[in-house]
């Protein structure tokens, strides 16, 4: 089939037209085109994938040499089909790579988390080297936003606690009872585990959250380059005021959580077993030495730390849009909430162990 004229983007649609009515078997003649441009080449280009997907060759003949040139350049430039994969069912393959991917992921995390950790620590040996450095305008601001805003809800969280573990408590030792231990049970386990605990997982949740949101959008907006543009440090104006002011506040926070608890679970005593709050009191001072109350605030620095490093970095690790500030703000709560679990566990079994 002979071709004529100029097979040019302005005659693109008749120059497919043409092409589509390419017979079977039959040559494509460029020997009186005038002019080809990139999209004649394409044209002329799908209309051989066509037929070699049909099973039939479509020779392009009597090609001048400049015409030639382009067709193989355009050739070069076009994109390869996307080929899929076959899956056998019942294969692995797939699962164990996913599965691979997702562990080197995770451990690139850890490597860059542990990276972050150190220059934070690097930072702050500095910081007591020269005390000035710290601002107490942004420490104040996180004072009151990680630790004051967050009093009523680890407050009530801490009296339903109380209530609860009180309740199931009466309810098992009555039956023994027993039920006057309901306020051992009650103190020891708010004063050495939950109050804490809780108090951190709350935290972790309000506070990761807006760390990473926050430094994330900074970094969407390119505001931290401009600080080290500045010559402004990120870690010491963004990081090390969050942390210090989770490491000041926590352990108040838990102490307030305890408090609170130890009201509710006075309270359901005295409600469900007719314990007064004379008797509870007495009964408290007499079982539960003070040492429960500083094993738990001795683990709410460490909670801290681990709850301002992780949001603080996630909030590093955000991209330019904001598909990535939510993953890393999701994915900054469940790792503090995770790793503050697991901290905990570690300082029961190393209490034990030393029979704390």
């Amino acid at each position: 089939m002979p071709l004529r004229g100029r097979l040019t983007i302005e005659t693109l649609p008749e120059t497919q037209r043409s092409l589509g009515s390419v017979g079977a078997g039959e040559q494509i003649d460029m020997a009186a085109v005038e002019a080809l441009d990139t999209a004649g080449a394409w044209a002329l280009l799908q209309a051989q994938k066509r037929a070699e997907a049909a099973g039939q060759a479509l020779e392009i003949v009597n090609l001048s040499e400049s015409h030639r040139h382009l067709l193989e350049t355009v050739a070069a430039a076009m994109p390869e089909p996307e080929r899929r994969r076959r899956t056998i069912p019942g294969r692995p393959d797939d699962g164990l790579a996913n599965l691979g991917q997702e562990v080197a992921q995770g451990l690139r995390g850890s490597l860059t988390s542990v990276g972050f950790f150190g220059e934070v620590v690097t930072h702050l040996g500095a910081l007591v080297l020269h005390p000035t450095r710290l601002k107490l305008t942004p420490l104040v601001h996180h004072m009151q936003e990680a630790g004051w805003n967050a009093v009523p809800i680890v407050s009530l969280m801490g009296f339903l606690i109380g209530i609860v573990l009180a309740f199931q408590g009466s309810t098992q030792l009555k039956s023994f009872g027993a039920e006057v231990y309901v306020v051992d049970l009650v103190a020891i386990s708010i004063l050495r585990e939950l109050g804490i605990l809780l108090t951190a997982i709350i935290v972790a949740g309000r506070s990761a959250s807006a760390f990473t949101a926050a430094i994330g959008s900074m970094k969407m907006r390119e505001e931290i380059d401009a600080m080290r543009v500045l010559g402004l440090d990120p870690i010491d104006r963004l990081v090390l005021p969050r942390l210090i002011a989770l490491v000041i506040l926590l352990p108040a926070l838990g102490f307030i959580a305890s408090l609170a608890g130890l009201v509710g679970g006075g309270l359901m005593a005295w409600i469900d077993l007719g314990i007064t709050p004379g008797m509870f009191r007495t009964q408290l001072l007499a079982d539960t030495d003070v040492s429960h109350a500083i094993i738990g605030l001795v683990k709410a620095p460490f909670f801290a730390v681990i709850i301002a490093v992780i949001g603080c970095h996630q909030g590093m690790q955000v991209s330019g849009n904001a598909e990535s500030l939510g993953s890393h703000t999701s994915r900054s709560v469940v790792q503090a909430i995770f790793l503050v679990i697991v901290v905990d566990a570690l300082f029961s079994i190393f209490f034990a162990v030393w029979g704390l």
